[in-house]
């Protein structure tokens, strides 16, 4: 697999690469350049994804039955009748 270099120095990633790497048009991608003048390329993650937060396989597991004024109610230790 090979790139060339255009005349305003970019370089078209190959198919294999960019399905290696997992990036799509317009994401970032990062590299690093080794001593031996080896370059290293990744993609760099954006944190805000839906499919990288952490947090998104607990949407919807905290049900209770309660409504949120029930809720707060309950953390506040109103009593339901005040």
């Amino acid at each position: 697999m090979g790139s060339v270099l255009s005349a305003k120095n970019r370089v078209t990633l190959p198919k294999g690469v960019r399905h290696k790497l997992g990036v799509q048009p317009g994401q970032e991608i990062d590299d690093e350049i080794k001593p031996d003048g080896q370059v290293i390329m990744f993609s760099v993650k954006n944190p805000s994804a839906p499919e990288e937060n952490p947090f998104v396989k607990w949407v919807g597991t905290g049900t209770s039955g309660m409504t949120t004024e029930q809720i707060l109610r309950e953390t506040r230790g109103e009593d339901a009748m005040s």
